[in-house]
């Protein structure tokens, strides 16, 4: 099902079971590129969460880290549900949507332009509602008619759904995704329209746009409404979905902006899964993917975490590493997609999208991940370097350079790696962005490692020293004290827990019996905050309890970890092996 969008598709009827829709690059009109101007091209796709909290990521965590763009989802009026999907309903072009009214929106953008930060706005511009009722800013509306912007008349002709044939591209351009109102986007009132309120919100500030299926409207039209802009130079993020043999191609929508190339997320999930990582030496246009100046990439997104296409937070260290990997190495322009726990697939935002605090009321923070947000300014310092030093050990164990400003090792195997790698950076001492320790490169451009299990290691030019701040924060979770943030999915039965015991005696020594209990208030997640001094290297597992005692240990190798020099280290992605 990765053919069509989801964000329209699931936005359908509240019944209706998903479809599958994501987003895409972005880049200037007439000479597409995925990496904006600068040394930042790094997005934080922060799904479904309320302007001010976004404001609040900006100015702790996305600025520090060094992400030169947060993408926010649909900021328009839509039909009113608790469902994710229901954002991709528009019923009006106010900006009175679920997430916030247009003064939190302005001030928003506005705060994250003083981090440093750029906004793109995911724009849903294909299709409005399906039914009728009340929008999220009291706006009436009917199916086909939405007073003061469109009527019967603005929609095109064909009234029947999608169907599953994608070689007809009428069917897919013309027809209703799942029984979504499709907008004529060839009649010039329409046009118009959409232009409008696109440059309404580049009138607040906006610095691109994420355009919601895209595929589903001809690549002539969006050319055509995207030179009606204020600034028709303006980044611009495609959703084209690759699907072979399909009557339209992402290629199509490569001259007014990028196009997010779907085949580098689910090549990842195969490789992580089911493959070796010593494949991926050549991975990007080496595997037929599109040219990298003009691909978006991303681990997953809102739409491929439901649908299965692609890893996601339940994945584990998979995941994490899959991430790790897409910002060191150089394709593409990397959208970090930071989301909420589900176990129902349509379930909407923790309290309305409102971010108390990352990693309470199920919210992921993906972007705050110790091992992502560290590799954000990896990614920065490294631009524009090609890959070097290339090594594996033929299985899921890789080690790569950037030219003489970075190298990372990944090691995907169930035991730890101890070698000495070869680099070409200058000599010196440098800190390990992944762990927060030291570690120190000889004159001969060598250094050696222990590389944990499930775990990385990565040096770059501008992290020299350990300490927190500058380019490799840990924004994780109780900064100030040392320890571990554990966080395992696991499902119980009545009368189980959850205990985790290593080799530490806040841990239990091994012993089940005094190993500490995690908190199931985010279930399927069990949550556990551990205190243990900083630099400490240690091996847990989690353990299953019932009433009478009876204790079940997962399966596999002992997980290790490491506590970073300041802050803590985050475990918040580990998934029960059964």
């Amino acid at each position: 099902m990765a053919r069509r969008s989801l964000s329209a598709a699931l936005a359908l009827v509240a019944a209706a079971a998903a479809a599958l829709v994501v987003p895409t690059g972005f880049g200037a009109a007439g000479t597409a590129r995925a990496a904006a101007p600068g040394d930042k091209d790094v997005t934080a796709v922060m799904f479904e969460w309320k302007f001010a909290s976004i404001a609040k990521a900006c100015t702790d965590t996305l600025g520090p880290a060094g992400y030169g763009y947060v993408q926010v989802s649909p900021p328009q009026e839509h039909i009113q549900g608790g469902q994710w999907w229901t954002s991709y309903q528009p019923v009006s072009y106010r900006i009175a949507g679920r997430l916030g009214d247009r003064a939190a929106f302005a001030a928003m953008v506005n705060t994250c332009h003083a981090a440093g930060v750029k906004v793109i706005a995911d724009s849903v511009i294909n299709h409005m509602s399906a039914g009728s009722g009340t929008g999220t800013g009291g706006s009436s509306y009917t199916k086909y008619d939405y007073p003061g912007l469109y009527s019967g008349a603005d929609m095109d002709d064909c009234r029947s759904q999608i169907g599953n044939n994608y070689n007809d591209r009428g069917n897919v351009q013309n027809c209703e995704l799942v029984g979504l109102a499709d907008l004529d986007t060839g009649e010039e009132y329409v046009r118009g329209r959409i232009a409008g309120y696109l440059n309404d919100l580049l009138s607040l500030g906006v610095d691109g746009f994420r355009i919601d299926a895209a595929k589903h409207m001809p690549a002539g039209d969006l050319a055509n409404i995207k030179s009606r802009l204020t600034n028709p130079n303006v980044y611009w993020k495609h959703e084209a979905i690759y699907g072979a043999g399909e009557a339209v191609s992402p290629s199509e929508y490569l001259g007014s902006g990028d196009v997010q190339e779907f085949r580098y997320g689910r090549s990842l999930k195969q490789v992580f899964l089911n493959e070796n990582l010593a494949h991926l030496k050549n991975f990007g246009e080496g595997w037929g993917f599109m040219e990298s100046g003009k691909s978006a990439v991303f681990v997953d997104n809102h739409d491929t975490e439901r649908g299965g296409d692609t890893l996601n937070y339940k994945n584990g260290s998979a995941y994490t590493l899959a991430a790790v990997f897409m910002l060191a190495y150089p394709y593409g322009s990397p959208d970090v997609h930071s989301g909420y726990e589900f176990s129902d697939h349509d379930a909407g935002p923790p309290n309305g999208g409102q971010v108390n605090a990352c990693y309470s009321d199920g919210w992921k923070c993906q972007h705050a991940w110790r091992e992502i947000s560290s590799m954000v300014g990896f990614r920065n310092t490294a631009r524009g370097q090609s890959v070097g030093n290339w090594w594996d050990n033929g299985g899921d164990q890789i080690a790569f350079g950037r030219g003489n400003k970075a190298y990372v090792a990944i090691n995907h195997e169930g035991s730890a790696l101890t070698r000495t790698f070869q680099t070409s950076l200058p000599a010196g001492d440098y800190c390990d962005v992944q762990s927060g320790k030291g570690v120190t490169v000889n004159g001969s451009g060598q250094f050696t490692a222990t590389v944990p299990a499930g775990t990385a290691v990565a040096l770059h030019t501008g992290a020299r020293t350990c300490g927190g701040g500058g380019s490799n924060p840990d924004p994780g979770p109780g900064n100030g004290t040392s320890g571990a943030s554990f966080g395992v999915n696991a499902t119980t039965q009545l009368g189980q827990n959850i205990h985790v015991t290593g080799d530490q005696a806040a841990l239990g020594n091994w012993n089940p019996a005094t190993a500490p209990k995690l908190d199931p208030a985010a279930y399927p997640v069990w949550k556990l905050d551990v205190n243990l001094p900083a630099g400490t290297t240690f091996a847990y597992k989690y353990v299953r309890k019932d009433a009478a005692g009876n204790v079940t240990w997962e399966s596999g190798a002992n997980r290790t970890a490491t506590v970073p020099a300041s802050g803590k280290v985050t475990l918040t992605a580990d998934v029960w092996r059964g």
